[in-house]
């Protein structure tokens, strides 16, 4: 009498080696064709398709699109490639960017920061009024540290860690942000630099700042940026790297 399997048991032979197919987490030819460089992924969206293309809201020529979507183009790549860490950790939630940091591998996110970077900043122009005094000089009797101080004067970034330039982001991009650190949304900054100092901010302080920097010309991040971006890429790239204890001039807070 023979005796024979049962027929789930006959299906599950079957069918393993198409599991074992659907488990392999190894990049396929396409995807890999999709992933060769940061302006591939920037223009196609990598493995995540079309939907993640990041020139659909920053722009072919990474400009952003002048409302709500940033400037990526000459920022600095060690401050990109930290915030695609962060979106990609939760660290930094946006159902957006969380979505599509999390389709790429590390190697994809730093290619695309890299790219970014390597942009030109959009053309100057004649920046429009004098800075706020509350973003030159703080005031230190509400405890407001000046933004001037980490973002320097015209909001060209201080080439130091990775503080990013500001000057030439939308207006209404800078102000959600100055809202998020308030309210606890964005919680990025390891030491709370951002969030304690624009936590006293009033309303109108933090428009007339917004406005202001949206005002100033985008220029090139510093040359000193150089070093201090690869030294934030290597953090970025680190297990836990975003909950280091860093000086205040390490925030990456923009």
């Amino acid at each position: 009498m023979s005796v024979r399997a049962p027929l789930s048991a006959l299906f599950v032979l079957a069918c393993l080696p198409a599991c074992l197919a659907a488990c392999d987490s190894t990049p396929g030819q396409t995807d890999r064709a999709f992933t060769a460089s940061g302006e591939i992924i920037a223009m196609s969206g990598g493995a995540g398709g079309a939907a993640s293309a990041c020139f659909t809201c920053h722009g072919l020529d990474g400009g952003g699109d002048g409302v709500a979507a940033p400037r990526l183009a000459g920022l600095d790549v060690g401050y990109l490639q930290k915030q695609m860490e962060d979106y990609a950790s939760g660290l930094r939630p946006d159902d957006a960017m969380t979505r599509i940091a999390k389709g790429l591998d590390q190697k994809g996110r730093r290619d695309v920061a890299a790219y970014y970077a390597g942009l030109p900043a959009p053309p100057a122009q004649a920046s429009a009024g004098a800075a706020p005094a509350i973003y030159l000089n703080g005031d230190a009797s509400r405890g407001i540290v000046a933004c001037a101080s980490c973002h320097g004067a015209e909001g060209q970034g201080s080439g130091q860690g990775g503080n990013p330039q500001i000057a030439g982001q939308p207006f209404a991009y800078t102000l959600e942000q100055i809202e998020r650190w308030k309210s606890g949304k964005r919680r990025n900054d390891p030491r709370g630099v951002m969030a304690a100092a624009v936590k006293s901010l009033s309303d109108p302080e933090a428009r007339a700042i917004a406005l202001w920097l949206s005002t100033q010309p985008a220029s090139p991040a510093p040359a000193s940026a150089a070093a201090t971006g690869s030294a934030s890429v290597d953090a970025a790239a680190r297990p836990g790297a975003s909950r280091e204890t860093r000086r205040p001039y390490r925030s990456d807070g923009a």
